[in-house]
């Protein structure tokens, strides 16, 4: 099936719609000006919007880094064994641990309507689809083609209105009122509850989160019409701002609302008064952190603010991490660290603990 010309006679939506009635096999190359991109298809379903093996730039790399979920350090050794293996970048990502298949399969769905919502507003260049020019490895994902298109083409639209509503991105956002505890939220605004404080502009609560730009202004929009946050001021761009490091995250597919809703209650109280009070009731603790891996002390973070919760409510620290797993606390992952052992010594009775983090021997 020889197919190309331009995207002024054709649309890329109508070209992948084509595609997909006709359950087409092959590689559909779209140019505009400077930029490029590929849409694998298999039998008609979408499989990948980027090449095979590791290319300058790689989407779905560029998207790890974008959503924080791979570190510089992580993303400079993937491309160093990359270079010695010649290995695809998901076989790495995988392999490595640095995501499992069910994780990466979401990332990797989230990075493909990314690159769709992109060349769904091209209005003008050049696209060919080559058969022979199949996806080489087993399909990570397999997405229906008018789905995504359609989901796509929602995204533009919901994203022109976005860019009125936040034209001034040097706002300040702060907390205005706690969703209702029967409210289902999505995981995006439940992330954005916890950097929203009063002091952050839109942008850079964009920036931090571990969301798309436009998953980031979707919940602020959604966090907005519900009168959960509110415009609380604007800071001068010119007047330098330290911001947070984003810290690399792993997104949970479930977290707990009552844990949610535990960490609102500090939030909503004060920084301030938070601070005291964890001071006045929780013992100090020690964590010895032999390993500067950012998504390493990520998952030490979130085990240390589980131990903590548990011991405000029950008056004593867990007698093993696996207790906070049991009692859901956490994640059975979240206490696992590929390539360290994570030791936990509970100490004067549980009334104080410590971390020790040591690495794998093999």
């Amino acid at each position: 099936m020889a197919l190309q010309g331009s995207l002024r006679d054709f649309a890329a939506t109508e070209i992948l719609q084509l595609l997909g009635s006709q359950q087409k096999t092959g590689c559909l190359m779209l140019t505009w000006n400077t930029e490029h991109a590929v849409v694998y298809v298999q039998e008609g379903r979408i499989v990948s919007t980027r090449k095979p093996g590791l290319t300058k730039d790689d989407p779905l790399l560029t998207f790890l880094r974008r959503v924080h979920r791979l570190s510089d350090e992580q993303y400079q050794g993937i491309l160093t064994i990359q270079r010695e293996s010649q290995r695809d970048v998901e076989d790495l990502l995988i392999n490595g641990r640095y995501v499992d298949q069910e994780e990466l399969a979401m990332y990797v769905e989230r990075q493909i309507l990314d690159d769709l919502m992109r060349v769904t507003r091209w209005e003008s260049g050049d696209y060919r689809f080559d058969p022979n020019n199949r996806w080489p490895h087993r399909p990570i994902v397999s997405m229906n083609i008018e789905g995504a298109m359609i989901e796509a083409a929602r995204r533009v639209d919901e994203q022109k209105r976005f860019v009125t509503v936040f034209r001034d991105p040097y706002q300040v956002l702060g907390l205005r009122d706690l969703p209702d505890p029967d409210e289902p939220l999505s995981e995006e605004v439940r992330e954005l509850f916890g950097i929203i404080d009063g002091q952050h502009t839109v942008a850079q609560i964009v920036e931090m989160a571990s969301l798309t730009e436009y998953e980031a202004y979707e919940a602020i929009h959604q966090m907005l019409e519900s009168s959960w946050i509110e415009i609380v001021g604007r800071q001068d761009p010119g007047r330098p701002q330290v911001v947070p490091a984003p810290t690399v995250v792993k997104r949970r597919s479930s977290p707990l609302r009552w844990v949610y809703e535990i960490v609102m209650i500090f939030i909503v109280a004060g920084a301030v008064m938070g601070l005291h009070l964890l001071a006045d009731n929780v013992p100090r603790t020690r964590i010895d952190r032999p390993d500067e891996d950012i998504f390493v002390a990520a998952r030490l973070r979130n085990v240390g603010l589980a131990l903590d919760l548990y011991a405000l409510e029950r008056g004593s620290f867990p007698p093993t991490l696996q207790t906070l797993v049991d009692d859901r606390w956490v994640s059975q992952t979240e206490i696992e660290l590929p390539g360290h052992v994570l030791q936990y010594h509970p100490e004067r009775g549980g009334l104080s603990y410590s971390l020790d983090l040591q690495p794998a021997t093999r």
